[in-house]
């Protein structure tokens, strides 16, 4: 089997955490290379070469795959030269700052035959995977109300400066509204109306740290929801159908895991307590709950893809079409706002 040199620009949250452990634990992926000019990786990787910037990656014929985790602003840019240099490519959320960014760059990768994959690792969390599950069994019918919340309680601004600066693919709508867009794009397509707003919630904040999204598909409402300054947990999900409804409680585990040190082979890897287990209320069981046992989460379906897309020539899971109607849907809410 052909193995993959990989480079990572970056080595903060996601180059770290998020995806090192899985390229580590891929038997056809060799991290070979790691940007960064404030960490030392070879404390957790001892024969990785440790490079100062993305051009040092771009011109060792090595490389294969280039995995670009540093801040959301670089992204376009990065990607551009990465696919200009003949190297494929892997972008962590959000894609680009807009959708003519991730147009040109789709036209770009087909044009130079390369593979373009971002990083919507939230795809493969537990818990959308079991919603997923259950709306493709008809669990609940036909789907006519959807509400996916994804707050958090930071109310002091993040040390990281570029997170907390205006800038191109800056604020809460780009960092977890991509992954709660991109969900609700993946379970029901395109929709056919969009409504929203951005919100400044926390003291001294210059860029936006909420927000409320409305989808519509016909019969079915989606809602997405936001916040720093959500102090007490909420519902991650409630999907309502004509047989019943499905609530669940608690984030995917995978993400916690992997900075307590776990590596994604561990037998338990991506499995959850039973305690965060969603519950369905049935309609047709005079409003019996039933306990729904969560699906594995599944980060590493990601990266196999990856691979199999670049060696294999399959599809990509997460095509960048669909997250180019993600930024799309970011753009008109963020108008809205404006």
């Amino acid at each position: 089997m052909k193995i993959l040199n990989v480079a990572i620009i970056g080595f903060g949250l996601s180059g770290r955490y998020l995806q090192a452990p899985f390229f580590e634990a891929h038997p056809n992926f060799n991290l070979k290379m790691i940007v960064t000019n404030n960490q030392n990786p070879t404390l957790y990787y001892p024969e990785v070469e440790v490079a100062k910037s993305i051009e040092e990656v771009l011109s060792n014929p090595a490389i294969d795959l280039v995995s670009i985790c540093s801040p959301n602003a670089t992204h376009f840019e990065y990607a551009k030269a990465t696919i200009l240099a003949g190297k494929h490519v892997l972008v962590e959320k959000p894609f680009t700052a807009t959708s003519k960014e991730a147009s040109e760059l789709i036209e770009l990768s087909k044009e130079k035959n390369i593979v373009l994959a971002i990083f919507q690792n939230r795809r493969f969390d537990s818990d959308f995977l079991t919603v997923k599950k259950l709306i493709e069994e008809k669990v609940l019918g036909e789907i006519y109300n959807v509400q996916i919340n994804y707050n958090r309680y930071k109310p002091a601004l993040n040390t990281k400066q570029w997170k907390e600066t205006i800038a191109p693919g800056s604020g809460i709508i780009y960092d977890l509204g991509a992954h709660i867009i991109d969900q609700t794009i993946a379970l029901f397509g395109n929709p056919k109306t969009i409504s929203g707003e951005t919100f400044i919630q926390r003291k001294l904040s210059t860029i936006d740290d909420a927000f409320e999204i409305r989808l519509s598909y016909d019969k079915l409402w989606v809602t997405l929801k936001s916040s720093l300054m959500v102090e007490e947990e909420t519902p991650r999900y409630i999907v309502q159908g004509t047989k019943g409804s499905f609530t669940k409680y608690g984030l995917d585990i995978q993400e916690d895991q992997l900075k307590a040190g776990m590596i994604p082979t561990e037998t338990n890897f991506g499995i959850e307590p039973i305690s965060q287990s969603g519950i369905f209320s049935s309609i047709e069981n005079n409003s019996i709950d039933k306990i729904i046992p969560t699906e594995k989460g599944n980060w590493a379906l990601l990266f196999q893809n990856l691979y199999e897309a670049i060696v294999f020539k399959a599809a990509l899971i997460v095509n960048p079409t669909e997250v180019q109607q993600q930024i799309k849907i970011i753009e008109i809410v963020k108008t809205v706002t404006v």
